[in-house]
Formats: C-alpha cells, sequence, structure tokens
C-alpha cells in the first residue's frame, strides 16, 4: 500500500449556528483544507462525506455530500456518504485514505458535517436516540421515543459506564471533574472553540446535575460544524512541494453485542502494530470525551497512563494538561470544543494535523511528533458500536 499524508486541514468553528445548513459548514471546510493544501477544488479527485443526523433533522438522506458541496467546485468526483454515528468522521477518513493507499486517486477530500441545532430543540435527542438498539428503545420507552426523543439518552448511558469506573479504579467525581477543567482550560486557548471559557474543579462540581456523577460542565455540548482534511498521496505531496503530515495508521473495529466491550482497545491494538510504534511514543491525543470519566476509559484503552486506577493518577498529577507528559484533547475535546456529532472525527484529525505543523498556537505541544485520535460512535449497550483510531506522524 502507498503512504499517504494530510497536505490540507480546516474547521468552521464549532457553536450554535441557527442560521447556517450543513451546505454553508460544510462548503466552507471543504474549501478551506483545498486552501490549506494550497490545490483548486477541481485537483479533488474522491470525496469521502461524513454525516450522521441530517436524516433524522431536516429530512435529507443518500445523497448528502453531493448536495453539501454543490457550487463549491469540488463536483463530479466520486462521493461515498458515510454514516457509522459519531464516529462518520473519522471513517470517512479512513475510506479517503484507503482510496489514496488503494493507488485508486492522488487527492481524496475527507469531510465530517453536522448541523444540530434545531428550532425544535428535542429533534437533536430524537437524532441521538437512533444511536442505539430503536426496537430495544422503544421496548423500553413506548413508541413516542421515536418523535419525542429519550432526553440526554446517552448522558445516562455515560453516567452508568462513569460509576463502574469508579467502582474498579476509585476515581471519584472531583477526578472527574479535575479532567473536565482541564479540558476547558485548553478550549479557551481554542479560536473555534463552542466553549472558550477556562472552568476550576469547583464550577465544573457546581454546575447543573445531569445525571449520575455527571455535572452539566462534564457533558458535550449540542452544535453544529463542520471539518476537512485534504489527502494525497506521499509521492504526489513531495513532487508539488507540499508541507504534511503522514497517516501512519487507520483502524476501524466493530463492537460485539454480547463481547467484552473492548472495541477501543482493540482498534488501538491493530492502529499501534499497523504503525509500527508503541504507547510509549505517543506525544499527544485527541480522544472521544463526550463526558469527561470517558477520558479515564479510553487512556486505559490506549494504554498510555498504565491500568484503571493508574490513569486516574495520572491525570489528576496534571499529565494531560498542556505542559504534561501527555497532553490530552488540547482543542478542548468534545466538552468543550462541541460535538457536532458527524463532524467530530475530523475536528479531532485537524487538531494533530495543526499541532504536528507546529500551527497550534497557544496551545502548542512542543515537540509533537507522534499523535493518535481515537474517535467512537453509537453504544451496543457494552460499549461503542464503532471504534477508529488513527495515528498520524510529523
Amino acid at each position: 500500500m502507498r503512504s499517504v499524508v494530510v497536505a490540507g486541514a480546516y474547521m468552521t468553528p464549532f457553536g450554535k449556528f441557527l442560521d447556517r445548513n450543513v451546505r454553508s459548514l460544510a462548503t466552507e471546510a471543504a474549501l478551506g483544507a483545498v486552501k490549506d493544501a494550497a490545490l483548486d477544488p477541481k485537483d479533488v479527485e474522491m470525496v469521502a462525506f461524513g454525516n450522521a443526523a441530517s436524516g433524522v433533522l431536516t429530512g435529507q438522506e443518500m445523497i448528502r455530500a453531493q448536495l453539501a458541496l454543490a457550487g463549491s467546485g469540488i463536483e463530479g468526483v466520486p462521493m461515498l456518504n458515510v454514516e457509522n454515528a459519531c464516529a462518520s468522521a473519522s471513517s470517512a477518513f479512513h475510506l479517503a485514505w484507503l482510496s489514496i493507499a488503494a493507488d485508486q486517486c492522488e487527492v481524496a477530500l475527507a469531510i465530517g458535517a453536522e448541523k444540530m441545532t434545531h428550532e425544535d430543540k428535542k429533534r437533536a435527542f430524537v437524532a441521538l436516540a437512533r444511536a442505539v438498539d430503536v426496537e430495544e428503545l422503544v421496548r423500553e420507552h413506548g413508541e413516542a421515543v421515536l418523535t419525542e426523543g429519550a432526553g440526554s439518552l446517552f448522558m445516562d448511558i455515560y453516567a452508568k459506564e462513569a460509576k463502574v469506573l469508579m467502582d474498579r479504579s476509585g476515581a471519584t467525581q472531583r477526578d472527574f471533574a479535575t479532567a473536565a477543567a482541564k479540558t476547558h482550560f485548553h478550549g479557551s486557548l481554542n479560536p473555534k472553540s463552542q466553549y472558550r471559557q477556562a472552568r476550576s474543579v469547583e464550577e465544573v462540581l457546581e454546575s447543573r446535575p445531569i445525571a449520575g456523577p455527571l455535572t452539566l460542565l462534564m457533558c458535550s455540548p449540542i452544535g453544529d460544524g463542520s471539518a476537512g482534511l485534504v489527502l494525497c498521496s506521499e509521492e504526489y505531496a513531495r513532487k508539488k512541494g507540499m508541507p504534511f503530515v503522514r497517516v501512519l495508521a487507520s483502524t476501524i473495529q466493530s463492537g460485539v453485542r454480547d463481547g467484552a466491550g473492548d472495541v477501543v482497545r482493540r482498534a488501538a491494538d491493530k492502529a499501534y502494530a499497523s504503525a509500527g510504534v508503541s504507547p510509549s511514543d505517543v506525544d499527544v491525543i485527541e480522544l472521544h470525551d463526550a463526558a469527561s470519566p470517558a477520558e479515564f476509559a479510553i487512556l486505559e484503552d490506549l494504554q498510555v497512563a498504565g491500568d484503571a486506577e493508574s490513569v486516574v493518577q495520572f491525570i489528576a498529577s496534571g499529565e494531560t494538561r498542556l505542559g504534561g507528559r501527555l497532553p490530552v484533547n488540547t482543542s478542548g475535546g468534545l466538552v468543550s470544543k462541541g460535538h457536532p456529532i458527524g463532524a467530530t472525527g475530523c475536528a479531532q484529525l485537524v487538531e494533530l494535523v495543526e499541532q504536528l505543523r507546529g500551527r497550534a498556537q497557544g496551545r502548542q505541544v512542543e515537540g509533537a511528533r507522534i499523535a493518535v485520535a481515537e474517535n467512537a460512535g453509537g453504544d451496543l449497550g457494552n460499549g461503542p458500536a464503532a471504534a477508529v483510531v488513527t495515528i498520524l506522524g510529523a
């Protein structure tokens, strides 16, 4: 397989934009990424477009990419519409990577876009409820769940997982608040974050209770946004004299309904083996903290800080903060940067490209050479339905 690189990266601001649609957001991200690569829209030979919720929120199905990029100058090329719950964008990146690695094209665009805000606020919760077993959900909540939603369903799931984590690791609610405060601090340094206010541990603890040990400031918000990356073969990039970041590995694994719930660890193991690196080589991580306790479990699965108890101490000691041994979610993560679900995976990768190219401004991890992104989506009852782990190298 050919060596693949990222030559362009761009994300829109994340936030609540009632006056914007998916086309507006996606076009900005696509053209921004192409411009960053110093290419023309007509140079793009293939598009992989990640989106998870437009079908429920807007009714648009089937041809989302073709409509979102209409008039952008990126048209008439193969476009693959990718839906894989909250892992849609990283799955799109995987397809773009595969297309180039398999010598099917020289230049591909991976993009994720999502418009979650709606005049009817419950519509977002209706969309999120489709990322679990709907038949089981209807049995538990009745048919109305399909039109009314199930409230903060995923926060209820994350709260249960947090309690299990507390039992096996000794983590406390204050530990979760420490992780959240770190993430909000990082988000305050990112001009494109949805939330840009640093928060103290006490502020996190005193924010509105949501479910179990979770408070509002530990939970990712509903929002809108898009992120795009231009990928090309390393040979093409060198020929054009383009600066680039190497894609060392891109792996997708699916959860097993009655399995061990180890999908993230399996994806990580496969990614490390493919990239030829070990967890100790990693310099910076972007991970799927839809709620702050997830950071603890994911770091354990990524094997960068030991077992569950060791991860608690690792976070408490400040090692995941900028200036620490292994900064995590320098973008602000899902909790602060925001979580427009179909855009999140590409947004994580945009941040890591910025880090590896030394362009992260006030949140730069000095000397970063190896970066890992973990993006997950859906729930099978024992963990995520899909997990994508991507490793980039300077």
